[in-house]
């Protein structure tokens, strides 16, 4: 059951919304700039800064805006002060991230410490915000569970971050190679993967039309994520690559699991029409379950993660093929959903608010998400020849991702627009009841 009378005010969560493609688009311009160089290696200080621009200034900002938006709907675990918490959050990623993204790319100590202490404060106090409240909550559905367990994978990835972050500030001898592959598990399969599954039992049946998802998968992918995320842990420590391999190849599994599920149950929705929300969550899947599959081949066959290539077209496509298109197809749906809904309880039943395609017209979405796929093929691509399409991908994926940015604004000023016109008629038809008296 959704409470959507306890929602936060919609400015809260719509800053990030509006924030977030701006560093996609950054991303997208710092490869363009940078070239060929970026896809030399996932090493490379242009690599690094461009993933983080994406993964920390796009997914985090989308995903703890969501956060705000759906704790109190779903979990009934609103924050006492949502528009505080969310000024300061919203401020705090954006400062962090820029000085995360620059400290790569000069190789400046002092800015990649800065960068640690002001996202980790900012993440602290986030979870501080919401956790207390959220564990209050009895986990009476899967999605309550999955956010109280997504909550634990963020402090896991942040914790490992910051950690690694300060070591490279400061010479620390530590195995960062395995470090880093531990932090991206834990920020894609721990955080992101595990809140998106949350958040996929509540809105790909609502929005896609589709059957609800099965209870028993439900409760557990998120238990079973994080537990192989902790032996996969504990196997870096005890230095078990063995172990590791084991602990990605079943992690992978997991995945693929949850995929599956998801397109079958797509495959059954009762909506005729294709949207851009359901054609984003289709790319996502399929791009998904190719990563995925490449992750279980590189754990049963290391030799082929050392193939030229091979972990950048993964790192694409799980992330910019994978994740990006889940959150911006989830994007389109929550920005459009919530400002009808805020019009709606505006109007007070006597004035109709506008239909969700007039506030976000599909048209517009269906367009950017063609740019973006062009974009998708031209990264996938310049993994392969990066002397010819290294910077005609950055710029394309600049362009698609400032799209979105243009779609979400164009949303936010007709909500604006619908209010005030919603005011007038509100006035006018108040003014018209009191005139006889």
């Amino acid at each position: 059951m959704l409470s959507f009378e306890n929602a936060p005010p919609f400015a809260a969560p719509l800053r990030f919304f509006l924030t977030a493609p701006f560093f996609a688009v950054l991303a997208g311009l710092l490869v363009a700039w940078e070239g060929p160089g970026v896809f030399g290696s996932r090493w490379m200080p242009g690599t690094l800064a461009a993933t983080h621009l994406i993964t920390v200034g796009f997914m985090l900002q989308v995903m703890l805006g969501a956060m705000i938006q759906i704790l109190p709907v779903v979990a009934g675990a609103g924050l006492s002060r949502p528009l505080a918490v969310a000024r300061i959050v919203h401020v705090g990623l954006t400062a962090g991230v820029l000085l995360l993204a620059t400290g790569f790319l000069v190789g400046a100590p002092w800015l990649l410490s800065s960068a640690a202490l002001v996202l980790g404060t900012t993440v602290a106090l986030f979870l501080l915000s919401t956790l207390p409240r959220l564990l209050g909550v009895p986990s009476t559905s899967p999605t309550i569970r999955g956010l109280k367990l997504a909550l634990f994978g963020l402090t896991g990835v942040v914790s490992l971050g910051v950690l690694m972050a300060l070591a490279l500030a400061h010479g620390w001898a530590l195995p960062l190679a395995a470090l880093v592959d531990l932090h991206a598990g834990w920020g894609l399969g721990g955080w992101a993967g595990v809140l998106l599954a949350a958040m996929a039992y509540v809105v790909v049946p609502m929005f896609q039309l589709t059957p609800g998802y099965p209870a028993r998968p439900s409760w557990w992918f998120p238990v079973s994520m994080l537990v192989l995320l902790l032996l996969w842990s504990v196997a870096v420590l005890a230095d078990q690559v063995w172990l590791v391999r084991l602990s990605q190849g079943l992690a992978a599994v997991v995945g693929l699991a949850f995929c599956g599920l998801t397109m079958r149950l797509q495959g059954k929705r009762r909506r005729a029409r294709a949207d851009a929300t359901y054609r984003y969550w289709q790319l996502g899947l399929g791009a998904g379950v190719v990563a995925l599959l490449m992750l279980v081949v590189a754990s049963v066959w290391p030799a082929a993660g050392e193939l030229a290539g091979w972990t950048l077209a993964f790192g694409i496509l799980i992330v910019a093929g994978g994740f990006l298109p889940f959150i911006t197809g989830m994007l389109y749906k929550i920005v459009a959903f919530m400002s009808w809904m805020n019009l709606q309880n505006y109007g007070q039943a006597k004035v109709p608010a506008p239909a969700m395609n007039k506030i976000l017209p599909d048209a517009d979405a269906d367009r950017q998400m063609l740019a973006y796929g062009a974009a998708l093929v031209l990264l996938l691509g310049a993994v392969v020849v990066p002397d010819w399409l290294a910077r005609p991908a950055g710029l394309a994926f600049a362009l698609a991702n400032g799209w979105l940015w243009w779609n979400v604004i164009g949303a936010a000023r007709r909500y604006r627009q619908a209010q005030a016109d919603m005011a007038e008629k509100l006035a006018k038809k108040l003014a018209g009841t009191a005139a006889p008296g």
